[in-house]
């Protein structure tokens, strides 16, 4: 039995030809995720955490279009916080804008991990059949064990005793089926220990590595912050808030008493030289002295008015 015999055996075909489709497969799922993880790298890599909420809206249309995130991206994008801010007057009367929280500042926070939403289940083994792959290596070891028995049961099959020449054929080729078999076995977990091997290098260069660099990137962007924390902070900000109201109503009657008594202060000179004016212009009317003529003058007038009484 020359090679080509052992090569064109049904067995051995069916255990080369599905090491490499599975191999094949593999390579082409791989360089697929590969080939999306390394344009979301370059794309966030555009975008810096201290810009991101004025370019928010720019970045949000193009991560939303790409398929192969937009799912991750919509649920992570529930969890943000924005640095909101209240319209306040201040003391020229103008309009300035204070945020509700000191904590938020100027970048966007999320309330969960980046990790949650971007991790290899949904960036990486979503987008193949990943659970086929994981059962390769038991499919190609199980195939060893099936062939190798199929084949030492179907050579018991063609024994021939009846005859001496029979005899030595038959068990001549139940050798060959032997080897056959033993070839099978061989060949079916050396496939299988190569797919590992081949499947764990592959997957940590072409997936692993660019996953890995995603989400530091996600953790530059976005600092994370838990829903207990934003709600601390907030009522923080709020006692401070009051607290401040309070201090400012408890010394407005102090600082109103104090103003108008500098006023009422400055006035005291101009209210005593009014005061002294009247009193010297009281003092000059008793002062003058009536004519007599114009004394019985007034009284003519009174008797004409008084119709000659």
């Amino acid at each position: 039995m020359n090679i080509l015999t052992y090569i064109l055996d049904p067995a051995i075909l069916l255990i080369v030809g599905t090491f490499i489709v599975v191999v094949v497969y593999c390579i082409k799922k791989f360089d697929y995720v590969n080939a999306n993880l390394i344009w979301l790298i370059g794309f966030l890599k555009k975008y810096n955490k201290n810009d991101l909420s004025y370019r928010f809206s720019e970045f949000d249309k193009t991560i939303s279009s790409q398929k192969y995130i937009s799912n991750s991206w919509a649920e992570f994008k529930s969890t943000f916080v924005f640095s909101e801010s209240v319209a306040i007057k201040n003391r020229n009367n103008g309009v300035a804008f204070q945020n509700v929280s000191n904590q938020v500042g100027n970048a966007i926070q999320t309330t969960s991990d980046p990790t949650y939403f971007f991790n290899e289940d949904s960036l990486v083994q979503s987008k193949y059949n990943s659970k086929f792959v994981q059962i390769v290596p038991t499919l190609l070891t199980g195939m060893g064990p099936l062939f190798t028995f199929l084949n030492i049961a179907i050579a018991f099959t063609k024994v021939d005793f009846s005859t001496q020449e029979t005899t030595i054929a038959s068990v001549s080729g139940l050798m060959s089926s032997m080897q056959i078999a033993a070839l099978c076995s061989v060949l079916a977990v050396s496939s299988s220990l190569i797919f590992m091997f081949f499947e764990k290098i592959y997957y940590n260069k072409k997936c692993k590595v660019p996953l890995v660099e995603i989400q530091e990137l996600m953790y530059n962007l976005f600092d994370s912050i838990t829903s207990e924390k934003f709600l601390v902070e907030l009522l923080k900000e709020t006692k401070i808030q009051n607290n401040n109201l309070t201090n400012l109503l408890s010394e407005m009657p102090k600082q109103l008493n104090d103003a108008i008594g500098k006023n009422l202060t400055k006035l005291v000179p101009y209210l005593e030289n009014t005061i002294y004016g009247l009193n010297n212009l009281r003092e000059t009317v008793k002062s003058i002295e009536i004519p007599k003529n114009l004394m019985q003058s007034g009284d003519d007038i009174d008797d004409l008015f008084n119709g000659g009484k």
